[in-house]
């Protein structure tokens, strides 16, 4: 096993709660007498192993992924949702979009950016395809947020709902191991890069997570606001960034 796979492998158990590890001895069946991993998880199941997954095999799909998420109650959060909203799109998308939380509409439809953000943002991935001559609609991407429910009020998810619903977007971003990912606001960035710098530091760098780039821009719900010009103009600069390096 490289070094590279294992760093990855120790940061998709760290997200699952696992704390200890461990190394069964080698066997006939292991490939040059490496010995496969066990891994202990934390304290949502004490005591119980777990044999770390070889290299070859198969990922989880987003379909597991939302089966093991079920109706969720893991969190205050869920207390005032109508559905969970889980992420929408192409599962083998090339480019995937993080977003902070649903807000109203999508809370009611179950589908994520579906309200007026969410059309400012169908616009600006649509248009700037076609102006940039890139064959590429809302469909052939993926889209979802960092918490799956609608925070009360739309107000921004606070820490540990953050950590909570964080580990089912970075087991989404594995199953679909997107060529690259665009961090839609402050919280998309903080989740992602552990980011505590505001949007107009981060913008229009490239960053990475777990070996994926990541660009960062604004939450289309800022762009909404009327004095945020230049900010729109960032936005689309963004943009033409990500879809070039995603599909030249």
């Amino acid at each position: 096993m490289n070094v590279e796979l294992l760093r990855q492998y120790l940061a998709y158990f760290q997200d699952l709660g696992i704390r200890h590890l461990y190394r069964r001895p080698a066997s006939p069946r292991s490939p040059a007498g490496v010995a496969p991993l066990l891994v202990e998880a934390g304290d949502s199941a004490p005591g119980s192993l777990l044999v770390a997954p070889e290299p070859d095999s198969p990922r989880e799909t987003l379909e597991q992924i939302r089966a093991d998420l079920g109706e969720c109650t893991r969190c205050r959060l869920h207390q005032g949702r109508t559905q969970i909203v889980f992420g929408d799109g192409n599962p083998n998308a090339k480019l995937v979009f993080v977003g902070e939380g649903p807000g109203a509409d999508e809370d009611a439809q179950g589908i994520p950016f579906v309200g007026r953000a969410g059309q400012l943002l169908t616009q600006m991935i649509e248009n700037t395809a076609r102006r940039e001559g890139i064959p590429l609609l809302r469909a052939d991407v993926y889209i979802c947020n960092v918490v799956k429910c609608r925070p009360p009020g739309n107000r921004t998810p606070e820490a540990d709902e953050i950590e909570t619903c964080s580990a089912f977007l970075f087991r989404q971003l594995a199953a679909i191991r997107p060529k690259a990912i665009c961090a839609l606001g402050a919280t998309a960035a903080r989740a992602l890069l552990g980011a505590r710098e505001g949007v107009t530091k981060l913008r229009g760098r490239w960053y990475s997570w777990r070996g994926i780039p990541v660009m960062v821009t604004y939450h289309p719900s800022y762009l909404l606001r009327p004095y945020n010009q230049n900010a729109k103009r960032e936005a689309w600069e963004d943009l033409k960034q990500v879809l070039h390096y995603v599909y030249d």
